[in-house]
């Protein structure tokens, strides 16, 4: 298991390129569904919407940061490149039956990509 780890870490990449890209088409994947599972309660189903909007953009920032770590303002870069492909969501949405583009989400996207980087940042201090 440990040769296995050094073998993928040895492949930048794999190691930092490949979870970045394969959670991007599982947004993609996600966005291009007509029609999305709702818990049905009512106003709740907004809340669950919007956090996992948080979610799923938080993780991509967090992926944007592991690719772009080290370098001079990698935490703007990572803001930017996720806000870039939220918004690019958005557009893809407009186009998917049954969805539509909602300047909410893109707000919950950027939030959780703040509050993801915040927190990245705040376990590096540790």
């Amino acid at each position: 298991m440990i040769a296995a780890w050094q073998w993928l870490r040895c492949r930048p990449v794999l190691y930092l390129w490949l979870p970045l890209l394969t959670w991007m088409g599982f947004i993609f994947y996600l966005s291009s569904q007509p029609d999305l599972p709702q818990p049905g309660l009512g106003w709740w189903d907004e809340v669950v919407s919007s956090g996992a909007h948080a979610f799923v953009f938080g993780v991509l920032a967090i992926l944007w940061m592991r690719v772009l770590n080290g370098r001079r303002h990698a935490a703007w870069a990572a803001l930017a490149l996720t806000m870039a492909y939220a918004l690019s969501d958005e557009f893809h949405q407009f186009f998917v039956p049954g969805r539509y583009a909602d300047p909410w989400d893109l707000a919950c996207d950027g939030l959780g990509a703040v509050l993801a980087l915040i927190l990245w940042f705040l376990w590096r201090r540790r």
